[in-house]
């Protein structure tokens, strides 16, 4: 078994053992954990200075995930979307394919909070998901994501990316994974010698708060920067976390430190039980202005909304306001003009 192997098996998973380490109340938190399971591995529970801070923020249950009954499960309409189960076809030209059903922590934001980590989610069948993709020739660019891919084990992980190197049509496939973050341990040699020998491949890291930034994160984000891998960073703006400008600030420049290059900044999406991580997209806007121009313009990503219903990513400097600022309107790849709430 690996060293990163042996931290899972160490990971935090109940109220009564965060009790133990921290002043808090366990059972506040249990009825949130049968709903939506805590896993949180011993280096990430490491970076916690106090309770509430960013890092806890991030991965502690919260009892306010229980009161949010408005939002959606599955805002994204990802369900309607797979062709086969666990394979999400939303853009023409690629196409998102769950390959896990894990992370190493159970991010308290997650997109697929509905299912990660539940024993209601399952990964998208190989064999059907690999033939769907042959059998559909303007499909280019395939997304490993889940659950996280990089807790699949070296082999299998392999497996995947050779059947989907024999397809003639798939020119690049991209990696999402936050294992960098939470779980630098993974990123051995072995598994970047064999991620070398698949590119073109790109790996979106999800890095959210300068403090994630330590020696440990540093150094796997190199051994897969030597290994030839471009990386970039997806962050969520998340309320309480990384919605002050300085903040954000500081966590750009420190990604291309590292060799990360920015490429996201995701607006809130309206999952089901997050609620109390949104902030509003004028909070957003305050953030680029406070990149734009006051640092390098590699470290300006792009601020996105992925928009409820499907109907796919929009950078909101393209929106257009009501007067009153409640409400803003984007026009999305097909052209359509969609209004979309602000809070």
């Amino acid at each position: 078994m690996e060293a990163w192997e042996h931290s899972l098996k160490r990971c935090i998973t109940s109220p009564e053992e965060l009790a133990g380490l921290f002043h808090v109340q366990g059972a506040d938190l249990a009825e949130v954990v049968r709903r939506y399971p805590m896993r949180i591995t011993p280096y990430y529970l490491g970076l916690i200075r106090e309770p509430g801070d960013p890092i806890w923020r991030q991965c502690v249950p919260d009892p306010a995930e229980m009161h949010d009954l408005t939002q959606s499960p599955d805002p994204l309409d990802e369900e309607r979307l797979s062709p086969v189960p666990g394979l999400i076809h939303r853009y023409p030209d690629r196409v998102v394919f769950l390959v896990s059903t894990a992370c190493a922590v159970y991010c308290r934001f997650c997109m697929r909070k509905r299912g990660v980590g539940c024993q209601g989610m399952s990964p998208a069948p190989v064999d059907e998901a690999v033939a769907y993709i042959g059998s559909q020739p303007q499909i280019r660019d395939v997304i490993l994501s889940g659950g996280d891919p990089l807790l699949l084990s070296d082999d299998r992980l392999e497996q995947i990316l050779t059947a989907l190197r024999r397809i003639p049509h798939v020119e690049i496939i991209r990696i999402g994974t936050r294992v960098p973050v939470t779980l630098p341990e993974r990123i051995t040699a072995r598994l970047a010698r064999m991620l070398k020998r698949h590119q073109p491949l790109y790996i979106n890291t999800h890095f959210n708060h300068p403090r994630e930034i330590t020696e440990q994160s540093a150094r796997a984000c190199a051994r897969l920067a030597d290994a030839g891998i471009q990386l970039g960073n997806q962050s969520v703006l998340l309320k309480g976390v990384n919605d002050e400008p300085q903040v954000m600030r500081e966590l750009m420049q420190r990604l291309l430190a590292i060799r990360v290059r920015p490429y996201y900044i995701h607006q809130m999406d309206l999952v089901r039980g997050t609620a109390h991580f949104r902030t509003r997209v004028a909070d957003g806007i305050a953030v680029m202005a406070a990149l734009r121009g006051h640092t390098s313009g590699l470290a300006v990503p792009h601020y996105v909304i992925d928009l409820p219903g499907g109907k796919g990513k929009v950078e909101v400097s393209s929106a257009r306001f009501s007067a009153d600022g409640s409400r803003l309107f984007v026009r999305n790849y097909l052209g359509e003009e969609i209004e979309y709430q602000e809070i």
